[in-house]
């Protein structure tokens, strides 16, 4: 602790930049040689469903139950619900799957659940599919052959089987655009493999129909006038801005591998959040003012120190988890007070310590580090094993689907990290900034001596 002034001035700097992320909801700094925005992030508290209120859906794969889903299909199928998700505006999505075909959805602030979900389940599976000369109607249904194996001429109710020629995996981009008489329409860049597909396809049916088909369902039948060879098209319709927007979100995210069914859903309302996190924030007062008072009464002068250490503490967790950031539920809050009690655990740890040696005669700079190199290896131990079971909870959360656990398990591996800090950092430091200049015989009370 040589350099304790420069670990003050770290300590110092780490505290106003915590608190001017802590105390604030978005953060933003201007270059101040071009007038232009050089940071600007958005620092506000992530709250979960438990806590904001919105939806929770139970998704399962809809195929029959002899069927088997892979693992990979459903993590594929979850990762594009995410993404459509995320690209509708739906904050804060958290997404797990569950066993091996459910997947465990919530979506804390939605106002419209109807619509996200529906919007979710879809396939969204592109086709271009080959007409011939025969154009499709407009939003008739019509059957392919894509995914069907030695598929007859017609279907059992005399329908023909139209050939899909290619599906929207060859999609590179997918972007809302307007067409050449000013309506809604989605431009479309393939990647180099289906450009060639294509390319060869639009040379050879010059003058025929290719319906452009979504689920099945036929948004347009355009005419191939002429070779199409770069690899660019557009998808024409009657479409909407939000129609359009959202089937070009649909096809950028990809189409999901498996298809999704709603199996439950629940809407948890914004009043019983509110009151969630009123009394969950009146606990985390009242245990870390208990605490706060513990430590000074009891161990007296160094306990103060470690109050501001504790203070620390908070401020810098805090701090992680609007950066990072974090979501919280209720139990993530839970992980993050237990994590209190970490921290003053090895304070406490150091001041037995402390006590010890200084009873054995050391002067004080000598009894602090003595105190906190003996005390080391059962705060590592310690911490180390919480951090394994911090992991252990995230793997099982991950796994089973069990967001509660795994908000918990966050909450208390971050708050853990900090305390090791607060404690190897902080602490020491403070006790050597105050307690150097002390004659410990003209003061043995200030110390529960």
């Amino acid at each position: 602790m040589r350099n304790k002034n420069i670990w003050l001035v770290v300590i110092f700097i780490l505290v106003a930049f915590s608190l001017l992320v802590d105390l604030k909801k978005n953060i933003l700094i201007y270059n101040p040689f071009t007038d232009q925005p050089l940071i600007e992030r958005d620092v506000d508290v992530k709250l979960g469903l438990d806590l904001r209120g919105g939806l929770q859906a139970l998704l399962e794969a809809d195929v029959p139950v002899e069927t088997t889903v892979t693992a990979e299909d459903l993590l594929n199928a979850k990762n594009i619900l995410q993404n459509r998700a995320n690209a509708l505006g739906v904050s804060e999505v958290v997404m797990q799957t569950a066993g091996d075909r459910r997947i465990v959805a919530e979506f804390p602030g939605v106002t419209n659940p109807e619509e996200v979900v529906a919007a979710l389940k879809q396939t969204a599976l592109l086709e271009f599919v080959d007409m011939g000369t025969t154009p499709a109607e407009e939003g008739s249904l019509i059957q392919t052959d894509f995914g069907i194996e030695n598929a007859a001429a017609t279907t059992e109710s005399g329908e023909p089987i139209y050939h899909t020629v290619m599906t929207g995996a060859g999609l590179n981009t997918a972007s809302v655009t307007r067409s050449q008489t000013g309506e809604f329409a989605i431009s479309f860049v393939l990647n180099s493999d289906t450009t060639n597909i294509f390319a060869e396809y639009t040379t050879s049916h010059q003058q025929q129909y290719l319906a452009i088909v979504l689920d099945k369902l036929v948004i347009s039948t355009p005419i191939i006038q002429n070779p199409i060879t770069d690899g660019q098209g557009q998808i024409s319709g009657n479409f909407t801005q939000e129609s359009a927007q959202t089937l070009a979100v649909q096809l950028r995210s990809g189409a999901l591998p498996i298809p999704i069914k709603v199996v439950e859903s629940r809407t948890v309302g914004p009043t019983l959040g509110e009151e969630s996190l009123r009394k969950s924030v009146l606990a985390g007062i009242i245990g870390l003012s208990v605490v706060v008072l513990f430590m000074g009464l009891y161990y007296r002068l160094p306990g103060v120190i470690a109050d501001l250490a504790l203070i620390c503490y908070a401020i810098f967790t805090l701090m992680l988890f609007k950066l990072i950031p974090v979501v919280l539920t209720l139990p993530g809050i839970a992980g993050f007070i237990l994590s209190v009690g970490m921290a003053v655990d090895a304070n406490v740890l150091i001041f037995e310590r402390l006590k010890e040696e200084l009873r054995h005669g050391r002067n004080l700079r000598q009894a602090i580090d003595l105190a906190w190199s003996r005390a080391w290896p059962s705060i590592r131990d310690s911490n180390t094993s919480t951090l394994i079971t911090c992991l252990i909870l995230f793997l099982f959360g991950n796994t089973f689907g069990a967001s509660i656990v795994k908000g918990f398990s966050i909450t208390l591996a971050l708050g853990v990290g900090v305390s090791l800090f607060t404690a190897i950092i902080v602490t020491r430091t403070f006790l050597h900034t105050v307690l150097d200049r002390i004659n410990l015989a003209d003061h043995p009370r200030w110390f529960g001596l």
